[in-house]
């Protein structure tokens, strides 16, 4: 079965390849900047989660419903956005998406200003509607926009710079939210906690969105089709993305990725702040977030080039063997040791997406719209997962928690050796 042969709906004359290749560079670059900004805005939820959390006094399993909400908005909207980007391109996708987004973000303005928990929910749902249309969008674009053999390293080095916004976001989020978080005591309200600390970074985040959609609405991409002849083929053999094995176990793959991963960047703050760890205060323990998506950001960079040398799944699976290692020696360990163990995980973590999303739509022609929207359904992992890991921190401490995110682990390392492989129907 031949992975997805992309054709330009707009190429210039035959023998133009160098343009060709220019244009594809260029589309890159531009798609690039999406990954950086929604990875930035994912990772200020590890930052605003500890916030909420202190401000209305929250349990973890409540303060997980931040999680729930931005990754059930994957859940919700993935599907739907999978057909809109079949209907009106990557492109308008894409600039749809952005629009959307950039609603969410200026909402934290009125919930704010009303200093109403549920409000923080909708707003997030909301801009997490957006990044769901633009990862629906932006994905498979990468993954077909040039050869086929290089795909995953392709979709891994534009998810570097979207690790490049997870680096920066603990590091600004901290500066900027969590250093105004006063100490909390039994006198503490709500109404008396100045929470524009989170004003107006997001009204910032919503102007910048709206800057590059313009700036995007003005840059001619080439428009992807999949070749005629691959289309007829993937129609002979199956009539629904739902019918291929491999993408629907690389759903559960996403599924179980995304849940270890927000889950544990989701805790960071609580777990370091653990006296037998370090106990640091929440700013210093927000900037160690930092060194978990920097790692992560540094093993996308080198991955770019290992998947070129070596196989991807067994990379992928290498990779979960590794972050099931890290995870054990937290638990089991106190101090330093303790602390960089698990933020040395961002390291294992980072080919796990877009290898998995890869090895999934390989194969697909036609339905690889529809299966980039089945696969980012499965984000909303990073809802339920952690949702589980909270109510398991809260009964039996953040310890005992991290469990999860091995079983999740595991899962993953058993589709790079055998998940992924291609073959009859599910």
């Amino acid at each position: 079965m031949a992975a997805p042969t992309p054709t330009l709906s707009n190429r210039p004359a035959a023998g133009t390849s160098s343009a060709t290749s220019q244009r594809y560079t260029s589309a890159l670059s531009a798609v690039t900047t999406l990954f950086f900004l929604w990875g930035f805005i994912t990772c200020l939820n590890d930052i605003l989660i500890p916030y909420l959390k202190a401000i209305f006094q929250l349990s973890f399993a409540k303060a997980n419903l931040i999680n729930l909400c931005f990754f059930g908005a994957y859940f919700l909207m993935s599907i739907p956005a999978g057909k809109l980007v079949s209907r009106v391109g990557y492109k308008r996708g894409m600039l749809i998406g952005f629009a959307v987004a950039a609603l969410g973000a200026f909402l934290f303005y009125p919930a704010a200003a009303q200093r109403v928990y549920g409000l923080f929910l909708g707003a997030l749902f909301v801009l997490a509607s957006g990044i769901t249309i633009l990862q629906v969008a932006a994905n498979p674009y990468v993954a077909i926009l040039g050869p086929p053999e290089s795909a995953s390293a392709r979709l891994t080095l534009t998810q570097a710079f979207n690790s490049l916004g997870t680096t920066l976001a603990p590091l600004l989020g901290s500066a900027l939210i969590l250093s105004r978080l006063p100490a909390l005591d039994n006198a503490t309200t709500a109404a008396s906690i100045d929470i524009s600390a989170v004003q107006i970074p997001y009204l910032v985040i919503g102007g910048a969105l709206l800057l590059i959609s313009l700036i995007l609405s003005r840059i001619n991409l080439p428009v992807i089709e999949h070749a005629a002849n691959e289309a007829e083929a993937t129609e002979e053999q199956h009539s629904s993305a739902w019918q291929y094995r491999h993408l629907m176990l690389g759903v559960v793959g996403i599924f179980a990725y995304v849940g270890a991963e927000v889950a544990i960047g989701s805790h960071i703050v609580s777990y370091v702040a653990l006296p037998d760890v370090l106990g640091l205060d929440p700013k210093a323990a927000g900037d160690m977030v930092t060194y978990y998506w920097g790692a992560a950001m540094v093993g996308r960079f080198a991955g770019a080039y290992l998947l070129n040398k070596f196989s991807p799944t067994k990379l992928l699976a290498f990779n979960a063997i590794g972050a099931v290692i890290l995870v054990l020696i937290s638990i089991n360990s106190t101090g330093a040791v303790a602390m960089w163990s698990l933020l040395a995980v961002g390291l294992m973590n980072s080919l796990m997406y877009p290898t998995i999303f890869t090895l999934a739509v390989a194969g697909l022609g036609r339905h690889t719209e529809e299966a980039s929207g089945l696969l980012c359904t499965a984000i909303v992992g990073g809802a339920l997962v952690p949702m589980l890991f909270g109510f398991i921190a809260d009964n039996s401490g953040l310890r005992i928690a991290l469990l999860l995110p091995i079983v999740c682990y595991l899962y993953v390392m058993w589709y790079g050796l055998r998940g992924s492989r291609r073959s009859a129907t599910v």
